[in-house]
Formats: structure tokens, sequence, C-alpha cells
């Protein structure tokens, strides 16, 4: 997104494009509880009907922009053996790292593989809730956990890291990161074109460079 935001301020330089970061879940709290937010990019669709259903949103301008995958990885330098969510439930394994289920969306997908694998009851007690998926990320990365569930792009943007296994497609909720502009936005002409510009040639070549697929 800050590359995005880069792209979009040489095309329209008279505007101030401000991106606050955070799990989707606390940023869909934020707008209910009036937060001056002017547009609404979710990783989850959840999260955008929450909104959507409270009248918080212009609905006509929520798109589908994207896609992803849900990986589990291990630190860079680990020797666990794991090729499957499934091996989770190895004694080798103590931590699993995932985003809390109730305000991160990967940490809900995380939930639906393990329930997939019926593994859920028998790792629970090693499972150690982050706030979001870069603290989960960061977790592996410095092997304070053994493993984690993160996004394939969040994966793929570190070096740190090593995909153990992808999850199935069938094995969670779709994921769809949705856009949109928020009802209450005092800059509704620019909410509209920043959302149609995150659609664009442009937008999309960087999304995928990324590792996003485009929907």
């Amino acid at each position: 997104m800050t590359e995005i935001q880069s792209l979009y301020l040489e095309e329209s330089p008279e505007t101030t494009l401000t991106l606050n970061f955070g799990s989707s879940g606390s940023l869909a709290q934020q707008i209910q509880q009036g937060a001056e937010v002017d547009v609404f990019m979710s990783a989850s669709a959840k999260d955008m009907t929450t909104l959507k259903d409270a009248q918080l949103m212009n609905d006509d301008t929520i798109k589908n922009l994207l896609g992803n995958e849900v990986v589990l990885v291990v630190p860079k330098d680990s020797t666990a053996t794991i090729t499957s969510f499934d091996q989770l439930v190895d004694p080798a394994i103590t931590k699993i790292g995932i985003g809390e289920p109730s305000s991160v969306p990967v940490g809900q997908y995380a939930v639906d593989v393990f329930n997939f694998y019926n593994i859920m009851e028998q790792i629970q007690s090693k499972i150690i809730y982050g706030k979001d998926v870069k603290e989960v990320l960061t977790w592996v990365e410095t092997a304070n956990v053994d493993a984690g569930v993160v996004y394939s792009t969040d994966a793929r943007a570190s070096s740190n890291v090593k995909i153990a296994a992808t999850a199935p497609a069938d094995s969670h909720k779709a994921i769809i990161y949705p856009a949109g502009v928020v009802k209450a936005s005092k800059n509704n002409d620019a909410a509209v074109a920043f959302v149609t510009y995150l659609s664009s040639d442009a937008a999309k070549a960087v999304f995928e460079k990324y590792g996003f697929t485009i929907l």
C-alpha cells in the first residue's frame, strides 16, 4: 500500500493520502466508534459486511479486489520437518503463533484450517495469539514460536521464514480483500477516486508483485 500510495500521489499530487495499518477487526471497530476514515480496505469480507450491515459504508463503492493463501511458516533455520498442518500435533512443536481470531482474519482462517484437519483440540494448549499477522510473523522470524500461520504474501516478504505448508483452498473461508468508501467520509469524491485506482493496472501490478491474487 505504501508503494501504491507513492504511485497515486504522482498522479494526484493534490490529494493527502494517509495510511493507517491494523488488523481488519480493529480498524472496523475504530470506524464503528466514529474515527475519521475515508476508505476501508479489509483482509476479511466479514469485517466489511459488519460495517455494511451497520450502514456505515457506501455500498455501491465496495469492490472485492484481492485474494490470498494461508500458509504455515517456520523459522528459516528450523530443523522441523513439517510439511502439513496436521503435523502440528507433533510433541516437538510446542508453540504455534496465530492471530487473535476475534479481530484478526488470518487467525479466523487458521482456526478454520485446524478444524478442517480436526486438530484444534489437540493443539489448543500450544497456541499463542497475536494482535495482528505482523506480530505472528515476527515471532516466527525470531524463533519465539516453532511455527505460525500467516498469509502467503507475508511469508514471501520475509527472508527469515520458510513456508512449510499451504492450506488447501477448501479448508477455510475464501480470502477476499474488499475496499470501499466510508459513508461518513468528508472527502467522498477523493475517496471514490482512490478506491477506483486500486483496481487500475498500475495498482494490480503492485499487488501481483507481492503475491496477491487479483479478483
